[in-house]
């Protein structure tokens, strides 16, 4: 087996990944390098495909503050936002939206060079920036993946996934095992700064917006190595995604910005229907507009709902939603004449690893920055836009904290990893499975009993299917192949969500429970998931 030493190793090429790396490579001399691991190709991530923007409270809008954009997110948070997070957060966006700038993002400006804003749902103000019209999250993983390969401190692996930490005797994390898809070897490689860039958990659900490589990889490593993960029963449903057919299981993103630009939600009679369920109508929080869909949609029978963009002036229409116009279209639907039929899919994780806005988490040399991270910003329901945001800032605080502490390669590795490594060393026996078909099972059974809408009966039902389709697979350790790793990682983050579901006995932001009264208004613990002895514990 192949050993190799980096002074950092990124895991995930998502905004978090390419820009902790850019930063890291930027601010500290690095006689080892770093190594950035992708399961598909560079800038492949959740990033990629983020439509609406990125929030800015920069200097360059002046109608805009810190303090606003943080009561924002606090009311869209239920309570459970940690407002020191959210503003410190705030308070760097100007200099790492500018540093973005010059790093080569193109934000879209008017015809003066101006830089443009627009609104998205549950925002009091026009704070997001956006690039390429509705083409943000390509926009910036283009512009940073394009820095990554220019800079010889980094070294690229692609279609390669980290499969397990090296944790010592002492509960630091001294590296990681690889696999390699295409060449079905394993790898070791040393290092003192493990991070986890990994993303979300969308495909653990039957519709979702996220790519398929989006299965909870670095939530499922960082549980198994004894990291502490909470809040994971936040599941961030968007309200709005391309419903073509039932069949159409990874669907495209409608953003929320076109409803900040006026569109409408309308049922099969055309009629508007979100002044029933709030009176911010269709800029109401994420969880309410879902939920109001998710009600049309129960009450009337019916697979979608549609959303009228052609009330918006046409040109104006094409100029700023040229992604979402142009796959309409492939589907026959012109959205200057014709509603888009939409319906909601899982899209967001609020819950994760514990993280500081460093990435710190609660093992020694490991981080977390990012969706796969849970650093208190979202809180029961992520406010629109603020995940790019924390994506960037947190790299860069990440950076500037390693930037004080001497990464030292480790050198001595105790038996207990030599015996976690040896596994790997071993053949295993069998034929593979058919990963696709287990799949499948699990994402209906989430969709089904851990959804939009929950209750204890349809929670515990889920509880025992996850457990037994963990009993029927027998590779919760070493696999044949990347499929079979992503089944075992959605297996564990399928769990977590699960019993934090069961856990939180009351229904708040994107937490709902039919059996439990909505309580966003008061304040509550978080989910926290201890794992040092692989049970779950919830501190309250």
């Amino acid at each position: 087996m192949k050993y190799s030493e980096y002074s950092a190793v990124i895991v995930g090429s998502g905004a978090a990944g390419l820009y902790a790396a850019l930063k890291i490579s930027e601010q500290i001399n690095l006689p080892e390098g770093i190594l950035l691991i992708t399961k598909s190709v560079l800038g492949e991530s959740n990033s990629r495909y983020a439509q609406g923007g990125i929030v800015g409270v920069i200097h360059q809008n002046p109608e805009d503050n810190i303090q606003s954009h943080v009561k924002d997110t606090l009311k869209a948070g239920a309570g459970l936002t940690d407002d020191e997070t959210a503003e410190f957060i705030s308070k760097a966006s100007d200099e790492v939206i500018n540093d973005l700038i010059k790093t080569g993002v193109n934000f879209d400006r008017n015809e003066k060079g101006e830089l443009t804003f627009t609104l998205e749902a549950a925002h009091s103000i026009r704070r997001i920036l956006h690039s390429g019209g509705d083409a943000t999250g390509k926009g910036i993983t283009d512009a940073l993946s394009q820095a990554v390969r220019k800079d010889k401190n980094i070294t690229v692996i692609e279609n390669s996934m980290v499969v397990e930490l090296l944790i010592n005797a002492e509960k630091e994390c001294k590296g990681a095992i690889i696999y390699n898809e295409l060449t079905g070897e394993h790898e070791v490689v040393y290092t003192s700064a493990m991070i986890l860039a990994t993303g979300g958990v969308g495909q653990v659900y039957k519709y979702t917006t996220n790519p398929d490589g989006a299965t909870g990889d670095g939530i499922a490593l960082a549980y198994e190595a004894g990291a502490i993960i909470q809040d994971m029963e936040f599941i961030q449903f968007h309200p709005t995604a391309l419903a073509i057919s039932p069949e159409s299981k990874n669907r495209f993103l409608i953003s929320e910005a076109v409803r900040g630009e006026g569109a409408k939600l309308i049922n099969e009679n055309g009629e508007e229907f979100m002044a029933n369920y709030s009176d911010k109508r269709e800029l109401a929080p994420r969880d309410v507009v879902t939920r109001a869909i998710y009600s049309e949609m129960k009450k009337e029978s019916i697979p979608n709902v549609f959303l009228n963009a052609s009330i918006i002036d046409h040109k104006k229409l094409a100029l700023r939603f040229p992604t979402i116009s142009g796959r309409c279209r492939e589907n026959g639907i012109d959205i200057s004449q014709k509603p888009i039929p939409v319906a909601p899919a899982a899209h967001y994780t609020m819950g994760g690893i514990r993280a500081e806005v460093d990435g710190k988490t609660s093992i020694k040399g490991l981080y977390a920055i990012g969706e796969t991270a849970s650093t208190g910003l979202h809180g029961a329901n992520r406010l629109a836009s603020n995940s790019l945001l924390e994506c960037v800032v947190c790299a860069y605080e990440l950076a500037d904290y390693l930037s004080f502490n001497n990464l030292e390669i480790p050198k001595r590795i105790d038996e207990g990893i030599k015996k976690m490594i040896d596994v790997y060393s071993r053949s295993i026996s069998g034929k593979s499975y058919d990963v696709n078909k287990l799949k499948s099972e699990l994402k209906e059974i989430m969709w089904n009993k851990v959804g939009i809408v929950r209750n204890e009966e349809t929670l515990l039902e889920a509880k025992h299917d996850i457990e037994k389709l963990k009993h029927n697979f027998k590779r919760m350790r070493k696999c044949l192949n990347q499929g079979e790793y992503e089944y075992r990682n959605m297996l564990t983050v399928a769990g977590l969500i699960i019993e934090g579901a069961l856990e939180r006995k009351e229904s708040r932001g994107a937490h709902c429970r039919e059996d439990f009264k909505q309580t966003d208004e008061i304040a509550f613990h978080s989910n926290i998931t201890k794992t040092e002895e692989k049970e779950l514990a919830y501190v309250k």
